[in-house]
């Protein structure tokens, strides 16, 4: 079995770690069941949440049973963060949300073979939990200092708005997690985010005492940007692996657009390409960095893991249509919009609307004489064809799939005009 920890680190995947000769050793003797707890307080995963997914699938692939935890229960509570309460939803919300991102998860990792992941959801024993069992059987562990000292609750402690209960008792839950697991099917290693460090460590010790057996914990570090700035925001948001939430395209895009800087360290982090394949791009980068080959490679094999081939079949399209010489009407009206979704845009009338009020429509042009100049002298497209005549009405054949027709002034200046309702 291949040392996974070497795997790991040389991909920037770990942080902090218990013992790491004992976990390497553990590893190395496996397999190891371990397991990642994913709360839903929203209804999809986000980039970060993909970092520990991808983890989970390189301790699988070297061997490990992973078991992904869904808190139906603790994403009832929520845990503190560094700024606010969460506001606390419905029942049925959250249980919709734990539906959702238990689709997501299983498509990462494999539920067959000789190490098949399990999917659990820690309401089947919360909800159980009553609340002398929650004081006495599990909260004569916890000391109050640990428990305060813990980063959000610190930092919360100081802050005018403070700390509920509810947040604070978090951390005794997700410790109770981990016992269940390692009662139930042997567990003996939890991983997670780096801000979770101080909550797994609960779990770990909460064994330790009521079992008196050692137990693993691991985190990924926080991924950032060269110059330390956060990574992960996009145009609309966060970068939701839902494709309702952030089209394929979108996502392709933000993966696109990464810095020189950074994509060496995504493509290690983000993707299962070899390191020959990663060196070899790294040169690409030094050498060829106008060609963006390492992030067209990153944007390509992230969109083709979180959404699948067809999609990224799809949204290469779509880029070559909108941008190159392709055929607009061979791309799917769902991604032609969500390739669109951001451009600058307009309303069509069928027979009425002219390419002159669509430039100036989308602020390509300020007035009707600039515009039908702009269009006489070979500057406007309709659908990637050039129109010349100032007069010509939208027709019903020049709607693409999505209800819409795309005009551009130039080379670079996209809009898309849609459908009157």
């Amino acid at each position: 079995m291949a040392d996974i920890i070497d795997e790991l680190e040389w991909r920037g995947l770990l942080a902090q770690h218990t013992d790491l000769a004992k976990l390497r050793e553990a590893l190395a003797n496996g397999p190891v069941t371990f397991y990642c707890g994913f709360d839903p307080t929203a209804a999809s995963l986000h980039h970060g949440h993909l970092v520990q997914v991808l983890m989970m699938r390189h301790l699988q692939k070297a061997g490990h049973r992973p078991i992904a935890l869904v808190g139906g229960a603790t994403g009832l509570i929520g845990d503190p963060r560094m700024t606010a309460e969460r506001q606390l939803q419905p029942k049925e919300v959250v249980a919709g949300w734990v539906e959702r991102l238990r689709g997501q998860i299983s498509r990462f990792l494999d539920f067959e073979g000789d190490n098949p992941a399990i999917m659990v959801n820690n309401m089947d024993w919360i909800q159980d939990l009553g609340a002398i069992e929650l004081l006495r059987d599990l909260g004569k562990n916890f000391r109050m200092g640990t428990m305060l000292s813990k980063d959000a609750v610190a930092r919360r402690l100081k802050s005018e708005e403070g700390i509920s209960y509810t947040e604070f008792s978090y951390q005794i839950l997700q410790a109770y997690d981990f016992l269940q697991l390692y009662r139930r099917y042997g567990c003996t290693l939890e991983t997670g985010g780096n801000d979770q460090w101080g909550n797994l460590v609960g779990g770990m010790d909460l064994i330790h005492k009521v079992e008196g057996k050692d137990v693993h914990v691991m985190t990924t570090p926080l991924i950032t940007k060269a110059d330390g700035s956060k990574f992960g925001k996009s145009e609309g948001g966060a970068i939701w692996l839902d494709p309702e939430m952030l089209s394929p395209y979108e996502f392709y895009q933000f993966w696109l657009g990464a810095e020189d800087a950074d994509v060496v360290r995504f493509l290690k982090v983000f993707t299962f390409l070899s390191r020959e394949e990663i060196e070899a791009l790294a040169v690409e980068v030094a050498e060829r960095p106008h060609k963006r080959e390492a992030q067209k490679a990153l944007a390509a094999e992230v969109t083709r893991l979180v959404h699948g081939q067809e999609a990224l079949d799809q949204v290469l399209a779509a880029t070559e249509a909108l941008w190159g010489s392709g055929d607009l009407r061979q791309v799917d009206g769902k991604t032609l919009k969500g390739a669109t979704a951001h451009l600058p845009s307009a309303t069509v009338e069928i027979g009425k609307t002219n390419l002159v009020d669509l430039l100036i429509a989308a602020g390509f042009e300020k007035g009707r004489g600039a515009a039908m100049r702009t269009i006489k002298n070979g500057g406007a497209y309709l659908n990637n064809q050039k129109i010349t005549d100032p007069d010509r009405t939208i027709t019903s054949e020049d709607v693409l799939p999505g209800s819409l027709v795309l005009f551009r002034k130039g080379k670079r200046n996209l809009a898309a005009a849609y459908l009157q309702k």
